[in-house]
This record gives structure tokens, sequence and C-alpha cells, in this order.
């Protein structure tokens, strides 16, 4: 059996977040789940052992959450979503160290890889 971890999920969209949190609770995951990025960054008390967080979002966007974490000395593995990829944001938040960056909709074995390259 695979070890468990914490992973947030930060997403303003809602069903985003229930159909993720379900995957990886399923694969055995503790998840927490954030609407906002200014509410995950409310939380860091409890560090999560890697971040799944979407780039489009209202106030900070996902590439400005990085960023702001990165500022903070916070340096757990995060993957990327977005509905509205760009080359230029994918470029940013890879060469800052994101473990990938999945178009959406994102399938349940791209998460499952993923979180298996951040986890290792």
């Amino acid at each position: 059996m695979n070890p468990m971890y914490r992973v947030a999920i930060v997403d303003d969209d809602d069903g985003v977040r229930q159909s993720l949190s379900s995957l990886l609770r399923a694969l055995g995951h503790e998840v927490r789940t954030f609407a906002s990025a200014e509410a995950f960054l409310a939380s860091l008390e409890e560090r999560p052992d890697c971040l799944l967080t979407d780039i489009q979002m209202p106030q900070m966007n996902g590439d400005v959450l990085q960023e702001e974490l990165l500022s903070r000395g916070y340096a757990f593995p995060m993957i990327f979503m977005s509905a509205y990829p760009t080359e230029a944001i994918r470029e940013r938040v890879m060469a800052r160290g994101a473990i990938a960056f999945l178009a959406k909709p994102v399938d349940a074995e791209a998460i499952s890889r993923c979180l298996a390259l951040a986890l290792e």
C-alpha cells in the first residue's frame, strides 16, 4: 500500500475540487480543498506534501500563487492545471520548478502519474 500524503487542491470551480478530491482520496491521500489561492495561503501552518492548483482564478491566479509560495520559502511539489493553457505560462511555472502543467479537463490517469512523480 502506498503511503498517505497530504495534497492540497486549489481551484475556484467547486465541481473540479470535488471530483479531484474524490479521486485523490480513492488513491489513499489526505486531501484539503480551497476555493482560492488566498484561502490556501491562510492555511499554510499545515504544509501539504503536494499542491494541485488551477491557473485561472479570480484575485490571485495559480502563477502568482506559485511565485508567492516560493518567495515565502515553500518548495513542495506543485502541479498546475488550466482550461486555457498557454506556452508562456507553462514555461514560467515549469522554470520555477513545477512538476507538471496539465490542460483541463485532466483525466484520472494523468493526475495519478503526476502525483506519483511529485511524491516519489
